[in-house]
């Protein structure tokens, strides 16, 4: 009876075992998200905004200051734009509670949309510089084409997180349905 208290395991919880920081932060993937519009919209900036920034790195750009600017813009809303994506897409934002997520991507897609507008505006005006040099020329006019597009891709962004930040007020007489 001496060597009792030896074999006796007290130890009422397994073995820890080593968390990764996907454990800790509980992150899931929405898949879903992939099929809404504003996550389409999302995919097509990040990937028209990509195009716009190499088309203009491609060529040589710092002959005309105004590129400078759209090279800032396009390439500071791409970054912007991925972290947005990642923070949706592995729905970080609902881990973010304190956080008003309606308001900020309103006001992040209203300032993309007004600062896509100028890059576009000083592409396009600057696009003919280039006018007899014909490779740099097609890059920059296709920069210029795909900045409206992004431009407007950002803009019906911002009419959906409008319609979001909006919301339907939560009328119960509007959401129910007559017998």
């Amino acid at each position: 009876m001496a060597d009792f208290p030896g074999k006796v395991n007290t130890e009422t919880s397994s073995p820890q075992t080593q968390t990764t920081s996907w454990q800790l932060m509980n992150v899931s993937m929405d898949l879903n998200f992939f099929k809404t519009i504003p996550g389409i919209l999302l995919i097509a900036e990040i990937v028209l905004g990509l195009l716009v920034w190499a088309l203009i790195a491609s060529a040589f750009y710092q002959y005309v200051a105004a590129y400078g600017w759209v090279m800032f813009v396009s390439v500071t809303l791409w970054i912007l734009s991925i972290i947005l994506f990642i923070i949706l897409f592995l729905n970080i934002q609902q881990k973010l509670t304190s956080v008003p997520w309606p308001l900020v991507l309103l006001v992040f897609y209203g300032v993309a949309t007004i600062l896509y507008l100028t890059a576009f505006i000083a592409n396009a005006a600057s696009v003919s510089a280039y006018k007899y040099l014909s490779y740099h020329y097609n890059h920059m006019a296709a920069s210029a084409f795909f900045s409206i597009v992004v431009t407007l891709t950002y803009g019906a962004s911002t009419v959906f997180a409008y319609l979001d930040w909006r919301g339907d007020g939560g009328n119960a007489a509007t959401s129910t349905v007559p017998v």
